[in-house]
């Protein structure tokens, strides 16, 4: 990933130098000082800049160097919305992959994002997924997640689902949110905290 040092008498000529050469708006820049030196006369600000579209580069070439070095042919499909990025890995082998209940493919998630972070000093905001597995698991959990919510309006039950990240909790919680039936909390401790779906007359009278 290239890296460029631009200097001025202030950060803010550094960076204004740095969006001319570049031809880039400032939010499609990741900047740090780098070093700042006050003479008795001067004053030099240096800074490093990274363009955020060298990124996606990065993260492409990444993947394919490490899924290759694993014994993986992926094919990628990169979708950028705003400052989000979407990538989606097709291999000739999707459940290795995957790994079971998505281990191999959260291990690959992390991999990337610690690679992203040694670059860059920066989180950088993606979603990583093997043949849709993600997007064909969350269509499922709320559609489950709605059948139950049916049946809890139903019987007056409340019911508690099992234990899930934060990311499959907050799906659940906005899926339901117009439901005027039933409401949901989030309950216990990590890795345990799971939604538990409320009938809305069994919460009122508590």
């Amino acid at each position: 990933m290239k890296k460029y040092e631009f200097s001025g008498k202030t950060y803010e000529e550094a960076v204004n130098a740095a969006k001319i050469e570049l031809q880039e708006l400032e939010d499609q820049l990741i900047i740090k000082q780098k070093e700042e030196k006050t003479g008795l006369f001067s004053k030099k600000v240096t800074i490093e800049v990274i363009r955020k579209a060298e990124i996606v580069d990065f993260i492409k070439d990444y993947i394919k160097e490490l899924t290759k070095n694993i014994g993986f042919n992926v094919n990628l499909e990169v979708k950028k919305r705003d400052d989000y990025l979407n990538i989606t890995l097709y291999a000739d082998n999707n459940s290795l992959l995957i790994g079971k209940n998505g281990k191999n493919m959260d291990a690959l998630n992390t991999i990337v994002r610690q690679a992203i972070l040694v670059e860059t000093g920066e989180h950088y905001h993606f979603t990583l997924d093997v043949n849709d597995y993600k997007e064909k698991k969350q269509e499922n959990l709320i559609r489950v997640a709605k059948r139950i919510a049916r049946e809890v309006g139903r019987t007056k039950v409340e019911a508690k689902l099992d234990p899930m990240n934060s990311y499959e909790r907050r799906l659940i919680h906005t899926a339901l949110a117009d439901n005027k039936y039933v409401v949901t909390e989030s309950t216990g401790e990590e890795p345990n905290r799971c939604v538990v779906i409320k009938p809305i007359q069994f919460d009122k009278e508590k």
